[in-house]
């Protein structure tokens, strides 16, 4: 049982997709996790603006309240031998902390894989652990290793071009700051991370912040978003004139950037791309669409 997306996507990518019996409502890749069971649902209204889904996500957590229903039933019912979950972030995904007294109450003796990846190698090891846990160590070695040549390659085509300053934006209203994993995706693409420190939490800053650190390029990677309602929301940012005569982007964060999982490497792809056109990194225009 996964209660990540980004699991969700591990297992698949090993072989081990038959074997995952239940998902959460936010695990879409590949299209055959949308057949499984749906074991965890978001405790939010929907609809809701940037701003009132931060207000939203800041009460709830103020008031100690989780912010995912988990189907007890579903637990029992599936009767799952491994559930992997994180204790990365309290927004993402299911806590820990409430699987493992889920899991205590209903007496299910399932093993709890928790996986807590803070930069981009540590997600790489996070498949590894993955697949060591599942008994498909070798297909994980095999898709790391995969991964590590097309990073190798993105580092080979950007070398000893001067470095781009870039600004990606992890929420839009109000701005959040890059953190974890996507400061490392930067650098890797041959950018500078401002306003980000590789394996920090992403965090509430401001416009006047954002624009007194002085990107070349700004990337909106709103968590929890695809590529349209990136655009979108980039563009609301741009409409509002709030910053002015730098580049702007919008990419599918879901895919690509907010997921610890295999397809980071496709938003290092992009952001290379990005920041560096000349440098032969082609773009996956279902990633990534230039707003200004």
């Amino acid at each position: 049982m996964s209660l990540l997306p980004s699991a969700t996507e591990i297992l698949f990518d090993l072989g081990a997709g038959d074997d995952v019996v239940g998902v959460t409502f936010e695990c879409d890749h590949p299209v055959e996790a949308r057949s499984r069971r749906i074991v965890s649902t978001s405790a939010l209204p929907e609809g809701l603006p940037p701003a009132e889904i931060d207000a939203a996500v800041s009460a709830r957590l103020a008031a100690g309240e989780d912010l995912y229903h988990l189907d007890n039933g579903a637990l029992a019912e599936l009767d799952a031998d491994l559930v992997v979950t994180q204790d990365l972030c309290a927004v993402c995904a299911v806590d820990v902390s409430v699987v493992d007294d889920a899991l205590a109450y209903l007496g299910c003796r399932a093993e709890v894989l928790t996986l807590d990846p803070q930069t981009l190698e540590e997600v790489l090891e996070s498949i590894l652990t993955v697949g060591t846990t599942t008994g498909r160590a070798a297909a994980a070695r095999a898709l790391v290793a995969g991964l590590r040549a097309r990073l190798d390659a993105v580092r080979a085509a950007v070398a000893g071009r001067e470095p781009v300053p870039v600004m990606v934006l992890e929420w839009t209203d109000p701005p959040f700051t890059p953190g974890h994993w996507v400061p490392d995706m930067v650098a890797a693409a041959g950018g500078v991370p401002v306003l980000g420190a590789a394996g920090g939490r992403s965090v509430r800053t401001s416009w006047e912040a954002v624009a007194a650190a002085a990107p070349s390029v700004v990337v909106a990677a709103p968590c929890g978003f695809g590529l349209d309602d990136s655009a979108r929301l980039a563009g609301e940012a741009l409409a509002a004139g709030l910053l002015p005569g730098v580049p702007l982007w919008a990419v599918d964060a879901n895919a690509s950037f907010a997921r610890p999982g295999p397809r980071l490497v496709d938003g290092v792809e992009a952001l290379a791309a990005i920041l560096h056109p000349a440098a032969g990194v082609p773009l996956d225009e279902r990633l990534a669409r230039r707003i200004s």
